[in-house]
């Protein structure tokens, strides 16, 4: 509701609302909110006059592309998961395309509608090696010495946060430096318990705005496994040991992340297991070249660099009919 006006686009919201788990009075009022949402989606279609909608999953895009289905509208459904959402679901019966962004979606999907476009990412990510010098110099950091990358999402991730903070020591002993983005949540806590540079090899920041850079270091990646974050490290080919939040719907983190880890494309480590289990295992990935080759390799066999471009020519098409 910020970045759409600030990008120079007209926005209205719904009062669509999810199912929750149990019951609750948000519940109760729930029919009432899907029915106020089809209604302001109706005219929404009719002042807009759309010759194609897009719906990228999640209970908000259900009532807009409900109502286009029943007036004929073509309609195109994204679905950035490896594991399709409940609406997706529903609403791919009449979609005219679905674009997906990992192999296998024929499980959730009908086959014949399916296109393999990957989930749009930023460009900048293509070009990693012509960034590694001005990179290192960014982050002052050696390009002699191999690089963690560990990322929590832009609020941070408690479980990635305790795992780094009882292992950082050992990473930089190894030899190894640290890229660590704490999140906004954590990062004041984590800098009052080891100071803004607890070592010269330990970089901590708590959001990273040039990402590009980051990844243009990072020999290793630690991720959450959201499904853009996915692909961005599918297009950068960066071996990831993803450690998926619990704390998201239909466990769809995991999914993803069991998506890489059947093409041979990841590691995965269990968030319950990660303080045990996530600093040995990035330890040895770190110190296993030929592992790092083989899963760079694999990973950036899922990237598709023209997604934004590919999922547009389908719109315009449908468009066209």
């Amino acid at each position: 509701m910020e970045k759409v006006p600030q990008a120079g686009y007209k926005i209205i919201g719904l009062p669509m609302a999810g199912i929750q788990r149990k019951l609750t009075a948000s519940n109760l009022l729930l029919p009432f909110k899907i029915l106020k949402s089809l209604a302001m989606a109706g005219n929404v279609l009719s002042q807009f006059k759309p010759r194609a909608v897009v719906g990228v999953g999640g209970y908000a895009s259900m009532p807009v592309l409900y109502k286009a289905q029943q007036r004929g509208i073509p309609v195109l459904v994204q679905e950035q998961n490896g594991y399709a959402g409940l609406t997706n679901k529903l609403l791919a019966r009449k979609a005219s395309a679905i674009c997906v962004a990992w192999p296998r979606m024929e499980r959730y999907f009908p086959a014949d509608r399916l296109i393999f476009t990957g989930n749009p990412v930023r460009k900048d990510i293509a070009r990693l090696k012509q960034l590694k010098a001005e990179a290192y110099h960014y982050f002052d950091l050696s390009p002699d010495r191999r690089t963690l990358l560990v990322l929590g999402g832009s609020l941070g991730a408690r479980t990635l946060n305790d795992s780094l903070l009882n292992g950082w020591k050992k990473l930089a002993d190894a030899g190894f430096q640290v890229i660590w983005s704490t999140g906004k949540y954590y990062y004041r806590q984590l800098i009052e318990v080891l100071g803004e540079k607890p070592h010269p090899q330990i970089v901590l920041k708590e959001f990273i705005t040039r990402m590009e850079l980051a990844y243009a270091c990072a020999d290793v990646v630690v991720s959450r496994a959201g499904a853009l974050s996915i692909s961005e490290l599918c297009l950068a080919g960066l071996p990831v040991v993803l450690v998926p939040s619990p704390n998201v719907a239909e466990d769809h983190q995991t999914k993803n992340a069991r998506a890489l880890v059947e093409e041979q494309a990841a590691l995965l480590v269990p968030d319950a297991d990660a303080r045990q289990r996530l600093l040995p295992q990035v330890l040895h990935l770190l110190g296993d070249t030929a592992r790092q080759r083989q899963l760079s390799r694999n990973i950036k066999k899922l990237a598709r660099p023209e997604a934004a471009r590919e999922i547009a020519e389908k719109v315009l098409e449908l468009a066209d009919r």
